[in-house]
């Protein structure tokens, strides 16, 4: 299984609070895959880094998830389950990820 399959398992298992820290240990592997990636073998400067990050700064990182919690209301016009803060807060991690 490549890293971005697990990435989205991790988020699909997503149910409560153990689940969701799991799901953030396996964004930060992520993370950390795509920084060494970047440093082998960089990207171009107009697209995302060598591991698919598109937010790369903590600033756009958040940016990305704060956007992304608007423009989807916070997950309800994707039909995440309203009732799992747990799942609509790592959707929101997730989407820090590349959402622009």
């Amino acid at each position: 299984m490549n890293p971005t399959e697990r990435l989205s398992e991790m988020f699909e298992l997503v149910a409560d609070e153990g689940s969701f820290i799991r799901f953030v240990e396996a964004l930060i592997a992520d993370r950390q895959r795509a920084v060494k990636a970047e440093k082998e073998n960089p990207a171009s400067p107009y697209g995302p880094d060598a591991g698919g990050w598109e937010n790369t700064s903590i600033e756009s990182f958040l940016e990305g998830a704060a956007a992304w919690a608007t423009d989807s209301g916070f997950g309800s016009k994707q039909s995440i389950d309203n009732g799992n803060v747990w799942k609509r807060f790592a959707a929101f991690l997730y989407a820090g990820k590349d959402y622009e």
